[in-house]
């Protein structure tokens, strides 16, 4: 089980950190979260393995940073820069098979 926090609104410009923690240990090779807007399919925003190896989306590069607590089985995404575009509903995953509730980023213009 997953769990999401951090979610909310902001303006263009803005910074939001979102925090997804699981209930067990992660066994699984990588965590992270991608996004999905409205008539628009799921993308990647950024997943980070075991060893702390990262991959961003193109959308996000250079503006979002991923990091992960393996003792606490969680992981935060640093999200600034905040532009209209990237409202959408952030989904925490570990590694594609489990899934968060999903948290409601909204950025005003």
């Amino acid at each position: 089980q997953l769990e999401e926090s951090g979610g909310g609104p902001v303006q263009t410009g803005g910074s939001l950190t979102l925090s997804c923690a699981a209930s067990g240990p992660i066994i699984l090779a990588y965590m992270g979260w991608f996004r999905q807007a409205p008539g628009q399919q799921r993308e990647l925003v950024a997943i980070i393995s075991l060893d702390g190896t990262t991959r961003y989306g193109s959308a996000v590069q250079g503006r979002f940073s991923i990091s992960r607590d393996n003792a606490k089985n969680a992981v935060y995404l640093q999200m600034t820069n905040l532009k209209p575009e990237d409202t959408g509903t952030y989904l925490c995953t570990i590694g594609e098979e489990q899934w968060g509730q999903g948290s409601l980023v909204t950025v005003s213009s």
